[in-house]
């Protein structure tokens, strides 16, 4: 009967029926498939660890593996199973970037319980890595006889004898690369660019070689204002080379950082067109973009010194096509205040600078200073490498003050003022060479200041005066900074008495030595009220060791040491230690220090908040 019926089934086109234990067979699996799918066929990535490299190729062999971009993903158990035989694969892969082109790789996968994530452990042996076997590296043509490209070659790496690092051939590759553009042959090309590698024999061939073509000489220059601010006789004065002579692009980075300097331009684009060369000279097309004409700013201050304040600028970045500029700034804080008036010209003969003419009258009334002063400054500045700047100036200074604490403590008796009048030269340099001027890591800056009066000519008194100031910032791992810092000043004149305070040295308080007030080292006098008042000195000298750590982008800590004088014969050196936060805030870094000085200071702690650029 049920033969019959099966025969019928057939032939009315429908599947003839599995025997009956067949079908509980069947039915019972898809049962399993559908109320324990997770069991039988999904598994998820959970830890994947790589044994027996080093860190960084530790690191390339995580970022290559799939097995890594899965984690956390529930996979079938084939797609699980694929994903760990690719790691063999992509680990190998990941290590020929290293010279390792032959590693003993096994991967194994362990889960601690039912339904816990899989853990892949990637053991590697990398075994002999590949090292070079013939190396030619050559260009053919005129560059082949340029000197500075002849030591790059003799700087390529790999050579013979080194393991085949892929990242050290190409970066050895794009240095010539680009030295060749750089120098002019805009024509070189690789003539032939091949490295064989020799699994069997841990070998690699290298055959590198540029054609280079001619070298291309500079062409005429073309300035393009998008909007006409200053008019082009000027700005031509900054190309310095003649035109035919070699092509570098050295040339046009120093043009770009004059006219940069100059801060009339928001953007500066230099384009040489070798593809319009006219015999073998390039031309330049320079386009430049104004700059906004006026800049507004305003702000509060605070100084340990000086008390709470607030500063208000304004500055005129161009006034006419003749690239003047004029600047005026008001700083007001409680105990001193301070207004600027400056008016500067460019000027590009001998060296590119500016002619500044100055005025600035500052009033200053502490607890035992009434200091006033005008001073008129006529400079002229220089440029004479990208770190080291020269100012040759002539000033005119009228001072006049009194210490506080000399009166006899009668309101009605005005203080015994004194008077100063001085005019004298001086000439300072200045050299910075630091990875960032605002917060450098890596860096040196240095001050040279001298100058000096004639009685009769204009001064009270003779004197001559030298100052120099000394920064050095070392980075110390990731997150540290060392920073060393110098003053030394000394003053020739047998006249002190009558120098005013703007031309005397001080020492104490921030910048100088922490752990004592403000210019409280050095000789004072003790006034009718019974305080001691600092006079000034005709020498200083200062020094400073400070230590920061960061602990994340903005945040960090500093512990450091000072010491130092001010003084006329013999220094009495006070020191002082200390600790502060850091915080590189948006506007600059952020300095709050709390220091104790160790020689009798007038108080047991200082306080001090700075803001500012470290240069």
């Amino acid at each position: 009967m049920r033969a019959n019926l099966n025969r019928a089934l057939t032939r009315t086109g429908y599947p003839a029926p599995m025997p009956f234990p067949h079908r509980i067979t069947v039915a019972l699996c898809l049962l399993a498939s559908a109320v324990l799918p997770g069991t039988v066929r999904a598994a998820q990535v959970g830890q994947v660890e790589v044994v027996g490299l080093d860190e960084e190729a530790t690191a390339n062999v995580l970022a290559a593996l799939s097995l890594v971009q899965a984690q956390g993903r529930e996979l079938s158990g084939r797609r699980l199973a694929y994903l760990v035989r690719e790691a063999d694969n992509e680990t190998r892969e990941a290590l020929e970037p290293f010279g390792y082109y032959s590693p003993r790789i096994e991967v194994e996968r362990s889960r601690n319980g039912n339904g816990a994530p899989v853990t892949v452990t990637i053991t590697v042996d990398p075994g002999e890595p590949v090292r070079v076997r013939d190396h030619h590296v050559a260009i053919i043509g005129e560059g082949g006889r340029d000197r500075y490209l002849r030591e790059d070659l003799a700087e390529f790496r790999p050579q013979a004898g080194d393991v085949f690092d892929h990242a050290v051939y190409e970066a050895s590759k794009n240095t010539i690369s680009r030295r060749l553009a750089v120098r002019g042959y805009f024509d070189a090309d690789f003539a032939s660019r091949r490295v064989e590698v020799t699994r069997a024999e841990n070998a690699a061939d290298i055959d590198l070689v540029w054609t280079s073509g001619q070298r291309y000489d500079m062409g005429p220059v073309e300035f393009e204002q998008t909007r006409r601010i200053i008019r082009p006789s000027l700005i031509e004065r900054l190309v310095y080379w003649e035109e035919g002579s070699y092509y570098h692009q050295g040339k046009l980075d120093r043009l770009r950082e004059s006219l940069a300097r100059l801060d009339y331009f928001a953007s500066i684009d230099i384009q040489p067109r070798p593809a319009d060369a006219v015999g073998n000279d390039v031309p330049v097309t320079v386009t430049l973009t104004p700059a906004k004409r006026s800049i507004y700013t305003a702000g509060l201050s605070y100084g340990t010194d000086s008390g709470a304040g607030v500063r208000l600028g304004l500055e005129r970045r161009y006034l006419n096509d003749r690239g003047h500029k004029a600047l005026a700034q008001l700083d007001w804080a409680q105990r001193r205040k301070t207004l600027t008036l400056q008016y500067r010209i460019p000027a590009f003969a001998w060296l590119d600078g500016w002619y500044t003419i100055s005025a600035q009258a500052a009033d200053e009334q502490t607890d035992f200073m009434d200091s006033r002063r005008i001073e008129f400054v006529g400079s002229r500045s220089g440029e004479i490498n990208r770190y080291l700047t020269a100012i040759a100036s002539l000033h005119a200074l009228r001072e006049r003050w009194a210490y506080v604490g000399e009166d006899d403590g009668d309101p009605a008796t005005l203080p015994d003022y004194r008077y100063a009048t001085y005019t004298y030269p001086s000439l300072r340099a200045e050299y910075v060479d630091a990875d960032n001027p605002v917060f450098p890591v890596d860096g040196r800056a240095g001050t040279l200041m001298l100058r000096g009066g004639i009685e009769g000519a204009g001064s009270d008194a003779n004197f001559a005066q030298m100052r120099a100031t000394a920064h050095w910032f070392r980075g110390v791992g990731a997150d540290n900074r060392l920073i060393v810092r110098g003053e030394l000043g000394h003053t020739y004149t047998n006249a002190l008495v009558d120098l005013p305070p703007s031309l005397r040295f001080f020492a104490g308080g921030a910048g100088s030595i922490r752990g004592y007030g403000w210019r409280e080292v050095g000789p004072r006098i003790e006034g009718a009220d019974g305080r001691l008042y600092a006079l000034g000195a005709k020498n200083v000298v200062t020094g400073s060791v400070e230590f920061e750590h960061y602990f994340n982008e903005s945040w960090g800590a500093a512990v450091f040491a000072d010491t130092g004088s001010a003084f006329n014969s013999d220094p009495d050196l006070r020191s002082g230690v200390g600790a502060g936060v850091r915080w590189r805030s948006p506007v600059g870094p952020v300095r709050i220090d709390v220091a104790h000085g160790l020689d009798d200071p007038d108080s047991s702690f200082e306080i001090y908040l700075s803001v500012g650029a470290d240069l």
